[in-house]
């Protein structure tokens, strides 16, 4: 695999490394010149210093042939972006990871089709939800090649669905349960599996479909 990364901080340079220790063929690019040095002590002729979102810089490191993969992780969104676009528009990369930091910057790659993202806060976020939730139904992860998400829910002992087997309690079409965690434990949720209060149940569903779900499975 060879493998261009733009952006040298830790997480280029991490990546950098993990990719190098297993024997694949990457380039790391670097704007900043001290870091650059920095990064060329450790990595050697693999290391390029110069603005990624220039053409003929992103040609020094390869673009041209092209990469298996483009991964674009500055610490600029606007960078991270028009990297990830001249890589797949104008040179035909077919793999592109983007780095988004601030999540409201999300709807803009989204909208050029640059997809899959990885956005640290949003994903810790999710975790913060998980982990000490103030609502009843958590978003864990969003498909958005896949135009799905998937949530959780904890089952009370107030809800309609006690009792009852997922074949029967009527999810709307675009929706489906996927696992169960019960007492610690999980399973896959068949047809068949019966909900009890305290079940952690996870769910995939296409976007919009949250407000059907949340009232068949926790009435409201």
């Amino acid at each position: 695999m060879f493998a261009i990364i733009v952006g040298g901080g830790k997480v280029g340079a991490n990546v950098t490394r993990s990719l190098m220790e297993r024997d694949q063929e990457v380039v790391l690019i670097e704007s900043g010149h001290e870091r650059a040095d920095t990064l060329e002590a450790e990595f050697g002729h693999r290391v390029i210093h110069g603005d990624g979102t220039e053409l003929y810089v992103l040609e020094r490191a390869g673009v041209a042939r092209p990469p298996d993969i483009v991964v674009a992780v500055t610490g600029d969104d606007e960078d991270n972006l028009v990297i990830a676009q001249l890589a797949q528009e104008r040179y035909g990369v077919q793999k592109v990871i983007a780095r988004v930091n601030d999540p409201r910057n999300q709807v803009h790659f989204d909208l050029l089709g640059i997809s899959p993202t990885v956005c640290p806060t949003a994903r810790i976020m999710a975790l913060i939800e998980h982990e000490v939730p103030e609502h009843d139904l958590v978003h864990l992860l969003e498909l958005r090649g896949e135009n799905l998400e998937i949530i959780e829910v904890e089952i009370d002992p107030s809800c309609p669905c006690i009792g009852k087997a997922v074949d029967a309690i009527g999810l709307p079409t675009g929706s489906r349960l996927i696992s169960v965690v019960r007492d610690g434990t999980a399973e896959l949720a068949a047809g068949k599996t019966v909900l009890a209060a305290g079940d952690q149940v996870l769910a995939i569903l296409e976007p919009g479909r949250e407000d059907e779900v949340r009232g068949i499975l926790l009435g409201r």
